[in-house]
């Protein structure tokens, strides 16, 4: 399951990255085809990612300030590369 969050730790990171991206391009050009393709898949993967994350707590009794950190690694830009970097991939 570990290895399960970290593909959708690292999805979710590309995906926001990209999202961003996107909002940018439409503030600039005013087309927002990229939000409307990218938002969803995005939504997906930050919910994927939340749940795993709280599934994941018990098995391998994160703290509570780790799993903070864990959590709003999906909310800061470059967030869950660090979450996968500092908490995850000792773990695998």
């Amino acid at each position: 399951m570990l290895k399960t969050f970290r593909i959708v730790a690292f999805l979710e990171g590309v995906s926001y990255i990209l999202l961003m991206g996107a909002s940018i391009y439409k503030k600039t050009s005013g087309n927002e085809d990229f939000v409307k393709f990218l938002g969803m898949p995005h939504g997906l993967l930050f919910v994927a990612y939340i749940a795993l994350a709280i599934f994941l707590r018990t098995t391998y009794k994160w703290d509570s300030k780790t799993f903070i950190i864990i959590l709003l690694g999906s909310l800061i830009p470059f967030g869950t590369f660090y979450v996968d970097k500092k908490y995850l991939k000792p773990l695998a």
